[in-house]
């Protein structure tokens, strides 16, 4: 009863914020409850495995598909390309569009390991991307598991159902593409929502960059995110976190090194769970409790008695009302920090971390460091 009605709780305040945020335009791009009631001359756009080209009336015109067993009494029009199937070791294009707009939503569900499939998104014809992150902790699952996740930006549904409402702008056209590490092939179903529409002078480009340090070497801050140069804002991050010790993981400071900070931070942070918005290690009558709200969540693992040994973390917070700007670069660590029974702070060692952070700048960005490869990404 207390899990049904926390849900219940956190539906009716991703409502009430929704009717709460206030829209920066009236161009299509950023639609809430406040203005859905504006006209615009949008023109709406879907992307799918029954559209590829997400051209106007195209759409559900496959004749060979994924499933065209299923409907081979039915024919076209019946469902016959819901899906992909992606080779293994190979990337596969999603979407590929030309023009002026914005990304509104994307929904996808995979079968296979999550951590082998790369999530690549390139805007304007650039040669890296903007976006590279592994594509189950794009979504807040990076554990490989599904946990439900009602929040603004992204949800994740039942049954591995992963959606973003990140908008992300192009001015010239952008590009998806879908890279499967793993010597088996995978399926996925999927669906990008764009708009095609006059961008905004002032609109910048959406990013996203994973980094994971496993084992996490003791004494040593954990790096976010570095290397982030230009003009933007940061909004949002999800972390991983897995522990090998026993007792409370999450005393670390997070700090943001704002535009050339050196020794100390402009932002510094006063505990992991405290940036998280949560408080007293996220434990209500002695046990890890759940939540998942439009800004915040945190989700534990349990080990069982068999293969999974080790406590692990998913934590979400995204800055939608509170952006992180910076005008020349920024920088994000945590600290890997524990708690001794003697009431002393324990540096943590072997814990196994990683994160995706989120964030809006002018391009061109700065390249990414190189992606760890399949044995190193991946959760075991």
């Amino acid at each position: 009863m207390k899990k049904n009605l926390t849900a219940v709780f956190a539906v009716i305040l991703l409502a009430c914020f929704s009717l709460l945020t206030q829209a920066q335009s009236h161009d299509g791009i950023g639609n809430n409850m406040n203005n859905l009631y504006r006209m615009s001359k949008a023109k709406t756009r879907s992307i799918s495995a029954e559209n590829f080209t997400g051209e106007k009336g195209k759409g559900g015109m496959a004749t060979e598909g994924t499933h065209q067993s299923a409907a081979r009494d039915l024919g076209q029009g019946w469902k016959v390309s819901p899906a992909i199937s992606i080779k293994a070791e190979s990337t596969f294009t999603l979407a590929d569009v030309q023009g002026q707009g914005a990304i509104q939503h994307i929904w996808m569900t995979p079968t296979g390991n999550w951590r082998n499939l790369i999530l690549r998104m390139y805007w304007d014809g650039e040669d890296e991307p903007s976006v590279e992150v592994p594509l189950g902790d794009f979504f807040c699952s990076g554990w490989g598991k599904s946990k439900q996740i009602s929040s603004l930006a992204v949800c994740v549904n039942p049954h591995n159902g992963f959606n973003s409402y990140w908008t992300m702008p192009f001015r010239k056209g952008y590009k998806v593409t879908v890279e499967n590490l793993s010597p088996k092939d995978v399926t996925l179903f999927f669906q990008i929502d764009y708009c095609l529409t006059d961008v905004e002078d002032d609109a910048a480009y959406f990013h996203s960059q994973f980094r994971r340090s496993n084992p996490h070497p003791y004494k040593e801050d954990f790096v976010m995110i570095d290397n982030i140069n230009g003009r933007g804002q940061y909004v949002g991050a999800y972390l991983n976190w897995g522990t090998n010790n026993s007792g409370w993981w999450g005393e670390g400071e997070i700090k943001f090194f704002i535009d050339d900070d050196e020794q100390f931070p402009t932002i510094c942070g006063t505990g992991t769970e405290d940036y998280f918005c949560g408080a007293y290690c996220f434990v209500e009558d002695n046990e890890y409790t759940d939540f998942s709200t439009p800004y915040t969540g945190f989700y534990a693992l349990t080990p069982d008695k068999l293969w999974n040994s080790q406590m692990r973390f998913g934590l979400y917070r995204w800055h939608v009302t509170d952006p992180i700007r910076f005008e020349k670069n920024l920088k994000v660590t945590i600290q890997a920090l524990g708690w001794r029974e003697d009431g002393r702070y324990l540096p943590l060692q072997g814990e196994d971390l990683s994160s995706v952070v989120f964030w809006y700048q002018a391009e061109p960005h700065s390249t990414f460091p190189e992606l760890p490869g399949k044995d190193e990404l991946t959760v075991y």
